[in-house]
C-alpha cells in the first residue's frame, strides 16, 4: 500500500461575494476532489490545537502525525534546519521576510503594502541579504540567505520572549502597534529600521519600481523558536516517508522527522509553481523506497493572503489536474494499491488575507475499497454535512494508515 497526504495549503475559505457567494473549493472545477468526497470518507478536522496560533507549522506538524503540544517549539527553526544552518539549543531563530512598507519617513508610521517583498525571486533577494550583512557583524547575530522572500536570522546563545507580528497578519495595515516588543524587541527594530535606509536605493529595488514591481524595502521579523525535537515518523508510524515541498518550513518538518525531501525545479512556494514537477517527485519517491509522501502546495494560501479569490480557483483546479489527477492516473495505470489524504491545514479566507483555526474539510480515500457514490463534492459545507469530526490533527494520520 502506497500513501500520500495532498495539502493545500490554506485551501479552505469562506464563501465569497465575488464566486456567487460560493467559496473557492466550490467554485473550482475539480473532479478529481470530488470524486475522492464521492467515494471515499469526508469529515472536518481541527487541526490546531485551540489556544495556540493559526500557522502552517502547527497545522502541518499536526497533519504530518506530530501532536503541537508535545513537539512545537516554533516555526524558524523548522526552516533553518531546512537551510543547513547549524542551531544549537541554546540559540534562538527568527523567521526575516523581506517585505515592501510604504514610505513614509517615519518608520514606524509606515504600511505593509506587501509581505512577500512583491514575491521577489530567489537571486535578487539574495542580493538584497548580502547587503544587509553588515548589519549583522555582531558576533552573535547571523543572517541566513533562504528562498524568495523567506530568510532566517539566528541569535547565538540566547532567548525566547521577543513579541513578533507575523507580517501576513497586517496586509495593508499599519505597522505601528505590530513593531518588535519584549526581550529583544529594541534591537530588532532598529536591526529593521537600518534595514530600510540600506534597501531604499539598492539597485535591485530600484530595477523593480522601474519594472513597476514592489520594491523589498525592509527586513520583518517574525515566527521566534528553539531547536526542534522530532520523533523519526518511521518509528512512530512504521512507514518511511518523503517530502515534496517548495518552503523551507515544511522541508525542515520532514527532515526533522527523519523523512527525504527533494529539490524539484520550477516549485516557488508561491502562486506560479511547477504543479506536475512536485506530482513527477512524489511518484519518484513512491517508487524508490518510500511508503508515504507528503506533498505540500503553498499556492492556495499566498492567493488568500493576496486577497485574489480567482488565483486561489486557479490554484485549486491546478492542484487537481496536474497532481491529484496526475498521480491517481499514474498509479492506477500500474495497478498499484494506494490510500490518499487530501485536506488543507487551516483555511486563509481571501477576506481576511491571514489564517483561521477553524476545522478544516478532509478526505481519506482508499483505491482498494472505494465507497458507493455518495454524490458529495469536495468543500466546506458538504464536508460539515458529513457528519464526521476529528477533534485533532494527527488522528488523520492514524486513519490513513489504519490504525484508528
Amino acid at each position: 500500500m502506497k500513501y500520500l497526504i495532498i495539502l493545500g495549503d490554506g485551501m479552505a475559505d469562506y464563501p465569497v461575494a465575488a464566486l456567487q457567494n460560493r467559496t473557492p473549493l466550490e467554485a473550482a472545477d475539480k473532479p478529481h476532489m470530488d470524486a475522492l468526497a464521492a467515494h471515499g470518507t469526508m469529515g472536518l478536522v481541527r487541526t490546531v490545537p485551540q489556544g495556540m496560533p493559526p500557522g502552517s507549522d502547527t497545522a502541518n506538524m499536526s497533519v504530518m502525525g506530530f501532536p503541537p503540544r508535545v513537539y512545537y517549539s516554533g516555526r524558524s527553526p523548522l526552516e533553518a534546519v531546512s537551510l543547513g544552518i547549524d542551531v544549537h539549543p541554546e540559540d534562538v531563530t527568527f523567521r526575516t521576510n523581506l517585505v515592501c512598507l510604504s514610505e513614509e519617513a517615519d518608520y514606524t508610521a509606515r504600511t505593509m503594502v506587501d509581505f512577500s517583498g512583491g514575491e521577489i525571486s530567489t537571486p535578487e533577494a539574495v542580493e538584497l541579504i548580502e547587503a544587509l550583512q553588515p548589519l549583522f557583524s555582531d558576533a552573535d547575530l547571523q543572517l541566513y540567505p533562504g528562498i524568495s522572500y523567506r530568510h532566517c536570522l539566528v541569535k547565538r546563545n540566547g532567548s525566547t520572549g521577543t513579541v513578533l507580528t507575523p507580517p501576513h497578519d497586517i496586509t495593508d495595515k499599519p505597522i505601528a502597534g505590530h513593531l518588535p516588543a519584549g526581550r529583544y524587541g529594541a534591537r530588532l527594530l532598529e536591526l529593521m529600521k537600518a534595514s530600510a535606509d540600506l534597501l531604499e536605493n539598492h539597485p535591485v529595488n530600484l530595477a523593480r519600481k522601474a519594472r513597476g514591481e514592489n520594491p523589498a524595502n525592509s527586513v520583518w521579523f517574525w515566527g521566534e523558536g528553539t531547536k526542534p525535537k522530532l520523533d523519526p515518523l518511521e518509528q512512530l508510524y512504521g512507514v518511511r516517508g518523503g517530502v515534496v515541498c517548495a518552503v523551507d518550513l515544511i522541508k525542515g518538518l520532514g527532515l526533522c522527522a527523519g523523512m527525504r525531501t527533494v529539490d524539484v525545479p520550477g516549485a516557488t512556494g508561491g502562486m506560479v509553481t511547477n504543479y506536475r514537477g512536485k506530482a513527477e517527485a512524489a511518484l519518484r519517491l513512491l517508487h524508490d523506497g518510500c511508503d508515504l509522501v507528503y506533498i505540500h502546495i503553498e499556492a492556495p494560501d499566498e492567493c488568500g493572503h493576496h486577497g485574489d479569490a480567482a488565483a486561489k480557483v486557479r490554484a485549486i483546479e491546478e492542484i487537481d489536474r496536474n497532481i491529484l489527477g496526475w498521480l491517481m492516473e499514474q498509479l492506477d495505470r500500474k495497478g498499484e494499491a494506494y490510500r490518499i489524504l487530501l485536506t488543507p491545514d487551516h483555511p486563509t479566507p481571501v477576506s481576511l488575507m491571514t489564517h483561521t483555526d477553524e476545522p478544516v474539510p478532509f478526505v481519506l480515500y482508499d483505491s482498494t475499497a472505494p465507497t458507493p457514490d455518495s454524490g458529495r463534492r469536495y468543500s466546506e459545507a458538504a464536508a460539515k454535512a458529513a457528519g464526521l469530526f476529528l477533534p485533532e490533527g494527527p488522528l488523520l494520520m492514524k486513519r490513513l494508515l489504519g490504525r484508528e
